[in-house]
């Protein structure tokens, strides 16, 4: 089940990106921060499996630009459909927020990631180098959106 994030699952979050994340990781207090609402433009989602949460998605909505900043399924739950679930509902969310294309950023040398974001129709934008803690590059990914009016974004 995909849900919007609340303050009991703020442990469960932090813990999840420090199992994912590892040095690029949020903190607890940052991740608090987000859920809490004391971010307006952010909104975290959570992937419950019999109670537990073992993903979650943390996305950005600014006027027409959505950013997914986050997303992290557990070890155990990975290949399950959650992490495309999560998506669908980052890009719900960003349809109803006004965005007409939703943004990311992932390690180059994350082949799986690249491939699931291409599986889902996103393309190469550009490349941020130096952009991660450890030196790595980033690739930029972009994802048009189809609004209400049926539109589609760039």
């Amino acid at each position: 089940m995909i849900r919007a994030a609340e303050a009991a699952d703020i442990a469960a979050i932090a813990a999840l990106e420090e199992a994912n994340l590892g040095a690029d990781a949020w903190s607890e207090a940052l991740v608090a921060e987000g859920v809490s609402g004391r971010l307006p433009t952010v909104h975290y989602l959570v992937a419950e499996v019999e109670g537990d949460v073992v993903g979650h998605a943390a996305a950005s909505i600014v006027a027409d630009v959505a950013e997914l900043q986050r997303i992290a399924v557990g070890r155990a739950h990975r290949r399950t459909g959650l992490a495309t679930a999560l998506l669908e509902q980052v890009r719900l969310l960003a349809v109803d927020g006004g965005a007409d294309r939703l943004l990311l950023e992932v390690r180059e040398d994350n082949a799986g990631a690249i491939a699931f974001y291409e599986s889902q129709g996103f393309a190469e934008l550009a490349r941020r180098r130096l952009y991660y803690r450890d030196g790595a590059t980033a690739v930029v990914l972009s994802l048009g959106l189809e609004r209400r009016d049926g539109a589609v974004g760039g």
